[in-house]
């Protein structure tokens, strides 16, 4: 098989995206494309076309054809199947097969071409690897990048910390010394009390000696101060209120800082304090028209000394809907081959559409789906999976601890499954109380020490096929082997068990369907070592 082009041409004969592989002159080329509308028949499904010299594999889509141009000795049993797999590709980047949608998407459809042929001839690929090699990243970059921005966050929180050190020491001695003088003024005959009825006094103490603005915070009962501090020593009332003159001078000072690393281009994030609790990460909001949503949550409980306790997937498929005139659709959906899940649908979806034809539709078509909803929106269909089969845990951890004399050694290692490539990936093992944080001798990937809760924290940003197994190494005072126990892992994956899929948008009404997107995440709910 020789193939000489492949091209997605409109009906009027314009070529949207044209790719050659073979050594030939271009303008022999665009003669050949040229030449195809001229020859496909009206009212005939043709294959292909056979000329003197080339022949022409074709397949309508919609307003347009997709067209394999390749020799006549080429094989055409292979020539189909390729152009059956590049009929599948060019639906994943362009969501409209229309002259504008392909114009959009051209460069990623031209590089979903060369991965499929080479030189002229196909490579033995399948569609979801033709995906997965356009979209991958440099797992050695994307770390460089990660640790650069680690070292840079650090670097600026020990800045802001030493800056708010020099900020309070400087407080704490105005304090004293305009403390002292205050109290030595107030040994005046009432001079105070009446000094603070006016506006002078109030500038003069919130640019002074209260902290940068502790002034104000006596302005604020200036008339009951005034009438009911007569019978009051004098040395009380001068004294700053505890911690607001400290809290408003270290605020401004600290902004300050902050002000001035902004105009040196420097990109300051603001510290958030955690909630109690691990928080579901929210995703950003809709954009397109229609949004599908398909989400996996884990459940397992791992054996310390080998084997699975319970494994539990549980899925949804929602969908989110912008512009009520969208909501009168179907969905054509895929599902993977994975015998062991059990797909539910919602009461007002059509039950025997998706189990003969799997096309997700409402049982009444004149009703719209709701539009505008909350979250992820509407759930369409739910699905649970539930196995024994240890080679389905994405991730296997081991725990190997050990007392030598005064020590404790402990060896840990991961080992991720070919299923998935894991991101975000932490690893949480409980310590007893400690005093310092643990000699950490070896570890692929980073650590960190909660002291609060007494956890180490081990941390790999990508699993991927780079580094599918990985190893740390730490040691503690002598203590129990079953204090690091239960191990808690939490990540999240683009690819879930069940391969649902979302092939494209079916209008009730007709016309062009709307533009639609997905989102796949599969995350952990409760993953455990016990």
């Amino acid at each position: 098989m020789v193939v000489l082009a492949a091209s997605i041409i409109s009906k009027s004969g314009k070529a949207l995206v044209s790719r050659q592989f073979v050594d030939m002159s271009r303008i022999r080329i665009e003669g050949y494309l040229a030449a195809f509308p001229k020859l496909v028949g009206t009212g005939k499904q043709h294959t292909y076309i056979e000329t003197e010299n080339v022949r022409y594999v074709y397949q309508p889509m919609e307003s347009l054809y997709l067209l394999l141009v390749t020799n006549k000795q080429s094989n055409i049993l292979e020539d189909l199947e390729t152009l059956r797999l590049l009929s599948k590709l060019v639906p994943e980047y362009s969501y409209s097969l229309d002259e504008e949608g392909i114009g959009r998407t051209a460069f990623e459809i031209l590089f979903a071409f060369d991965e499929v042929i080479s030189l002229g001839h196909k490579e033995s690929v399948t569609g979801a690897q033709v995906k997965q090699y356009c979209e991958m990243e440099s797992h050695e970059e994307r770390l460089h990048k990660l640790v650069l921005q680690s070292k840079i966050n650090e670097t600026k929180d020990v800045m802001k910390r030493k800056a708010s050190e020099i900020d309070k020491s400087k407080i704490e001695k105005n304090r004293g010394e305009k403390g002292g003088y205050m109290s030595l003024q107030s040994m005046g005959s009432g001079r105070i009390d009446s000094g603070f009825g006016n506006d002078n006094s109030i500038s003069i103490s919130s640019s002074g000696g209260f902290g940068g603005g502790s002034g104000f915070g006596l302005s604020a009962d200036v008339d009951s101060f005034s009438t009911k501090s007569k019978g009051r020593p004098p040395a009380s009332a001068t004294a700053p209120p505890k911690g607001l003159g400290m809290q408003l001078g270290k605020t401004q000072r600290t902004n300050q800082f902050l002000e001035s690393l902004k105009a040196e281009g420097e990109v300051i994030v603001e510290d958030v304090r955690p909630s109690v609790g691990q928080s579901k990460p929210t995703a950003p909001p809709p954009t397109d028209p229609v949004t599908l949503t398909v989400e996996e949550k884990l459940n397992v409980t791992l054996k310390r000394d080998g084997g699975i306790g319970s494994f539990d997937v549980q899925g949804t498929l929602a969908l989110q809907i912008l512009n009520q005139d969208d909501g009168l659709i179907q969905v054509q959906i895929e599902t993977g081959d994975n015998p062991g899940i059990l797909f539910k649908t919602h009461p007002n979806i059509n039950k025997e559409l998706f189990s003969n034809e799997n096309i997700v539709g409402l049982k009444d078509q004149n009703r719209p789906f709701p539009t505008g909803q909350p979250g992820d929106g509407v759930s369409l269909l739910r699905w649970r999976m539930q196995s024994a089969d240890e080679s389905l845990v994405p991730l296997s951890i081991n725990c190997w601890p050990s007392v030598s004399g005064n020590e404790t050694y402990v060896s840990m290692e991961y080992e991720a499954s070919q299923m998935f490539d894991l991101q975000n990936v932490v690893i949480a093992v409980p310590l007893p109380a400690l005093r310092e944080a643990p000699n950490v001798q070896q570890i692929d990937g980073e650590w960190r020490y909660d002291s609060k809760n007494s956890v180490l924290e081990w941390s790999i940003v990508l699993i991927d096929n780079s580094n599918r197994s990985g190893s740390m190494e730490f040691v503690v005072p002598p203590v129990d082997t079953s204090a690091f126990f239960p191990i808690s892992v939490r990540f999240t994956a683009t690819s879930t068990f069940s391969d649902l899929k979302a092939l494209n948008i079916i209008p009730l009404r007709g016309g062009t369907p709307p533009k639609f997107s997905q989102r796949t995440v599969l995350s952990t709910e409760n993953y455990q070592v016990v």
